[in-house]
């Protein structure tokens, strides 16, 4: 945690500010370690402090004694915060403008003499690249995934229901030491499939169907995300080209995920095969997201971003292509960013699986 802090000083020396309030739960677990649901973190170019309620205050001492003064509030957290930014005499800190509501704001504006400035884009950009520990966290994470899909390949039949499938991914996760899954899982089958986010219903998986399963496991406060789409029974010839395609646009673009290269250029690889293929129009959505702490950070894969990916980033590489009223098919890894050779947490197959 101490180099963490030691980053978030330096933008604050360099941005002018006295120092930084933070509030929300994933900068307060990458700042502190701590994840539990009420904290508030003030920090500044020679102090630390964390506060917490009753509840969490022997877990914090734990957690953050060794990088931070451990205080205990009341009442409310905003009692604790403007106390302790009086008693410093700050006048100007950073604070997480997309977190905090107007109206918790306006209280806080309310004790002078203190200033607040957007300061959340410098604490994201931070976050962007994974250290060592986070990148093992996140492996593990990775890993109960592509367990949970071996599992469910191993008891999906014609018969079963989405919403049965994905509940026994999510019994699977939990049961072999995830605190949740990442997301609420994707489970969309026959013509639904062609629904980029389909949330799993009670249709019935029949005979032919292409299944496509979005889905990861939030583990140790990280988290994973990957697709696969399998056939239950043989697929059509139109079914089979589109997931040729996707999976020759998925391989084609993993494989130049590259620093230097920007999200648009490495988005754009993936977009030509699947447009080049006949199927402009089919695939709506960027290519791909960070993920750590939360399940969608910075930097994307998208034709907005013209920003170069850096070292470190971790990246999902997710195309698709979704055909309305017939199906659809998305083939997703997890890869870390490494100079030219990209390192891909996935080890599953992405070839075609009928079963």
């Amino acid at each position: 945690m101490k180099d963490r802090i030691k980053k978030l000083r330096k933008v604050l020396k360099d941005r002018k500010l006295e120092g930084v309030v933070i509030t929300s739960r994933p900068n307060t677990l990458y700042f502190s370690g701590f994840a539990g649901s009420s904290s508030v973190i003030v920090i500044t170019q020679t102090k630390a402090f964390f506060a917490t309620d009753f509840r969490y205050i022997e877990h914090a001492k734990e957690i953050c004694g060794k990088s931070y003064k451990v205080e205990q509030f009341e009442k409310r957290a905003d009692d604790w915060l403007l106390e302790k930014l009086f008693d410093l005499k700050l006048e100007l800190v950073g604070f997480e403008e997309q977190e905090v509501s107007q109206a918790r704001y306006t209280e806080w504006m309310r004790k002078p003499p203190c200033r607040f400035t957007a300061i959340q884009d410098e604490l994201s950009r931070i976050r962007m690249v994974k250290d060592k520990t986070e990148v093992a966290k996140l492996q593990k994470a990775v890993d109960l995934a592509e367990d949970t899909f071996d599992y469910i390949i191993g008891i999906m039949r014609p018969g079963m229901t989405e919403n049965q499938v994905a509940a026994e991914m999510e019994y699977y996760m939990r049961k072999n030491g995830a605190t949740a899954p990442a997301f609420e899982t994707i489970v969309a089958s026959g013509k639904r499939s062609s629904l980029p986010h389909g949330h799993a219903s009670e249709k019935v998986i029949e005979k032919g169907d292409p299944v496509t399963m979005d889905f990861g496991a939030l583990l140790d406060g990280y988290n994973s995300d990957m697709t696969r789409t399998v056939f239950v029974g043989e697929p059509t010839s139109k079914m089979k080209d589109i997931y040729n395609t996707v999976l020759k646009a998925q391989q084609a673009s993993e494989e130049m995920v590259h620093a230097g290269l920007t999200g648009a250029e490495i988005d754009k690889i993936a977009r030509d095969i699947i447009y080049g293929a006949g199927y402009e129009g089919c695939f709506g959505h960027g290519l791909g997201h960070a993920v750590g702490i939360e399940v969608h950070e910075s930097p994307r894969l998208s034709p907005s971003n013209p920003n170069p990916i850096e070292n470190g980033n971790v990246l999902t590489v997710e195309p698709g292509i979704y055909v309305e009223g017939y199906g659809g098919v998305r083939i997703e890894n997890m890869v870390l960013v490494n100079g030219t050779e990209p390192m891909v947490f996935n080890k599953s197959s992405k070839e075609m699986l009928i079963l």
